[in-house]
């Protein structure tokens, strides 16, 4: 199973058939200590970390095999985490910044609002099909998102003031609190969890799209289920929740790059998981606000 989040087809760490990590040992060396070294997930009982530097130049080493020192050089570190996500949120805030102070709510500016989503969409599925992560396309894919939040940010604020900063704050909130339940060890993002919740996804993706298309031939009035109302706000809660699922699934995949000594490259991939993640729930959080504005 691929690591997913709103796009659906982020891969994980793992180069084999499990999620980010679920069929892989622990990078050599690491086995005593890591609480993945013994895979519940693991087919045959001798699960390969891909990463890992066998012995005589063998480009992986099995569960059991005798201890190595761990390679470090060009692993993937938490550092490089942070770095690679502050580089790519930092760069959907500039174009969000800069498309709020330079373009005016006008039809012009939303056309160009639903084309930046359009390009940063598209720049996210070929991201995507890479095997590689291209640090290019994902601050390509940040920058036309940031232009895209900005123009929806600025028309959400002319009507309901203050919206775009309460929902900053509810992003934030959703993620510090995910993160800490994750960490608590509340949540354990095993195979059977991802398949679920992803599951869950898909089928609320299905009934946004079909809500969509009747809401464009006229058949479901007010926005249908993405109406701000009652229902609206239903919605928006659990898309919300959705966000968070994806937010463990995220911690998870970068918690395993990091014990199973993933290359730092892979860093990016991280960082634009959890981009996507937090503009999911930023724009939820948005409708969440206008909606519960509105009923006030």
């Amino acid at each position: 199973m691929r690591s997913s989040n709103p796009v659906f087809s982020r891969r994980g760490f793992s180069r084999d058939q499990g999620y980010a990590g679920f069929n892989t040992a622990a990078q050599a060396g690491y086995a005593g200590s890591n609480p993945y070294a013994q895979n519940p997930y693991a087919q045959g009982g001798h699960a390969q970390n891909p990463y890992a530097q066998g012995a005589y130049g063998q480009p992986g080493v099995q569960y059991g095999a005798p201890p190595q020192a761990p390679a470090t050089t060009g692993r993937m570190t938490m550092d490089d985490v942070v770095v690679r996500s502050a580089m790519t949120l930092g760069t959907v805030a500039l174009g969000a910044v800069l498309a709020w102070a330079l373009l005016p709510v006008s039809p012009t500016s939303y056309g160009l609002a639903v084309g930046s989503a359009v390009i940063a969409f598209v720049l996210a599925m070929v991201q995507n099909f890479k095997r590689t992560p291209v640090p290019a396309l994902i601050l390509g894919y940040a920058a036309f998102e940031g232009v895209f939040l900005g123009v929806i940010s600025e028309m959400y604020n002319s009507r309901w003031q203050g919206a775009p900063f309460q929902a900053v704050l509810g992003t934030m909130a959703v993620t510090g609190a995910t993160l800490l339940i994750y960490k608590a060890g509340w949540i354990r993002v095993t195979a059977r969890y991802a398949r679920i919740g992803l599951a869950i996804a898909m089928a609320f993706v299905a009934v946004m799209v079909v809500n969509l298309l009747l809401v464009l031939f006229g058949v479901a009035e007010n926005g249908g289920l993405r109406s701000f109302g009652p229902l609206g706000a239903l919605v928006g809660i659990v898309a919300i929740l959705l966000g968070a699922f994806f937010l463990t699934l995220d911690f998870k995949q970068i918690e395993d790059g990091i014990a199973y000594g993933a290359p730092r490259g892979e860093a990016w991939l991280a960082a634009f998981g959890l981009t996507v993640t937090l503009v999911w729930i930023y724009l939820e959080m948005l409708r969440l606000v206008a909606i519960f504005t509105n009923n006030d």
